[in-house]
C-alpha cells in the first residue's frame, strides 16, 4: 500500500527521536515512509519533496528538525497537507528552545502542529488521528489506545489504592 504519512528529518541522526512517530504509525496499521530531507543541505529536494507529497497520496507530513529546524516550517509553506513539526534536541541545540521556538512561532497563513520537544511519538499519534478523521478502521485504533491509556491508569490507582502510596516513588 502508498504510504498516507510522509516522516521527514533533517538528518539521519534524528532517527533515534522520529523512529517514535514510526512505531505508532505501525501500530496503528498506516503506510508511511521515512527519509532525510534537509532545509539547508539539500533545499531543492525539499522543495521536490513538499510539492510532490499531496499528488503521490501523502495526507500528513511529520517534519523533524534540529537547531534553526527550518524544515518544517519550509514545508509548511510549499504543500496544501497538514505538517507535525517535531522539535529536536540536537547537538548544535540550545537545550532544545531554538527547535522549539523555530516550529512553533510560524506566522499566520503558515501554520505546523507542533508537538514538545522529542515528542515524535506524539507526532505519530496526531497523523493517526488525522488519518483517522476520514478512515473508520483507524479512528478505531485510536479509540482502543486511548481506552488502553485509560485503562492504565485506572489500574494504577487501584494498585495504589491495595498497596498503598509509601515509598512508591524512591
Amino acid at each position: 500500500m502508498d504510504p498516507l504519512v510522509g516522516i521527514i528529518m533533517g538528518s539521519d541522526s534524528d532517527l533515534n527521536v522520529m523512529q517514535a512517530a514510526s512505531d505508532m504509525l505501525k501500530q496503528f496499521g498506516i503506510p508511511h515512509e521515512v527519509t532525510v530531507v534537509s532545509a539547508h543541505r539539500t533545499p531543492l529536494r525539499m522543495v521536490e519533496y513538499a510539492q510532490k507529497a499531496k499528488k503521490r497520496g501523502l495526507k500528513v507530513i511529520i517534519a523533524g528538525a534540529g537547531g534553526a529546524a527550518h524544515l518544517p516550517g519550509m514545508v509548511a509553506s510549499i504543500t496544501p497537507l497538514p505538517v507535525i513539526g517535531v522539535p529536536i534536541k540536537s547537538s548544535n541545540s540550545i537545550d532544545g528552545w531554538d527547535s522549539v521556538l523555530s516550529i512553533l512561532q510560524m506566522p499566520n497563513g503558515v501554520p505546523v502542529a507542533t508537538v514538545a520537544l522529542n515528542a515524535a511519538k506524539n507526532a505519530g499519534i496526531l497523523a493517526a488521528e488525522i488519518i483517522g478523521s476520514f478512515d473508520e478502521a483507524v479512528s478505531k485504533k485510536i479509540t482502543d489506545y486511548k481506552s488502553s491509556l485509560r485503562n492504565e491508569v485506572i489500574e494504577k490507582v487501584e494498585k495504589m489504592k491495595k498497596d498503598g502510596w509509601e515509598n512508591k516513588f524512591d
